[in-house]
């Protein structure tokens, strides 16, 4: 029988990013959820999906599960990348608190990718952690709050702004 609150390696998603990419997004890693489905920001109840298409309304593709490499097209077509500061950590469940021995993803070698990319945006605060990384990349670096349904003292309402504010000056609205 296994017990379910050992740790285990768990390792991240790769970058969903093109030569097109003009702001990255850093999450912290991958939820459970995610890591199942294989698909960023799959949890239900985690608003990042949500808050791109209240900043881009003219979305031609529905939000729902089984639309994943339509947003992922869309996503990356608005100039916006995604990726994790952590490439592999051991974790139980989902929550950034119980990250134990994370290895930080190659943020450096991913440029090569992303010839375009003016910003990088860390997704909460366990991704902003690193900032002292990114910000060696020389590339201006923010702080946004996180999609997670683990940050609820922020409203839909709030993190949209914050998104939005940062969306606009990366000149993808």
């Amino acid at each position: 029988m296994t017990n379910t609150t050992e740790s285990t390696r768990l390792t991240g998603l790769p970058p969903l990013v093109n030569g097109n990419t003009r702001m990255l997004v850093l999450g912290s890693f991958p939820s459970a959820t995610s890591l199942a489905r294989q698909q960023y920001y799959a949890h239900p109840q985690n608003a990042f999906w949500r808050i791109l298409q209240a900043i881009w309304p003219s979305s031609p593709y529905e939000i729902s599960a089984d639309s994943y490499q339509k947003r992922v097209d869309w996503m990356l077509g608005k100039g916006l990348g995604v990726w994790d500061v952590y490439a592999s950590c051991e974790r139980v469940g989902s929550l950034d608190s119980a990250i134990r021995t994370p290895q930080v993803n190659d943020l450096a070698g991913l440029l090569r990718d992303c010839p375009n990319l003016q910003l990088i945006a860390h997704n909460g605060g366990e991704s902003f952690r690193h900032a002292r990384i990114t910000r060696a990349l020389g590339l201006p670096v923010y702080r946004l709050p996180s999609t997670s349904p683990a940050n609820a003292s922020w409203s839909f309402e709030r993190k949209l702004a914050a998104w939005r504010e940062l969306v606009g000056l990366a000149g993808l609205v």
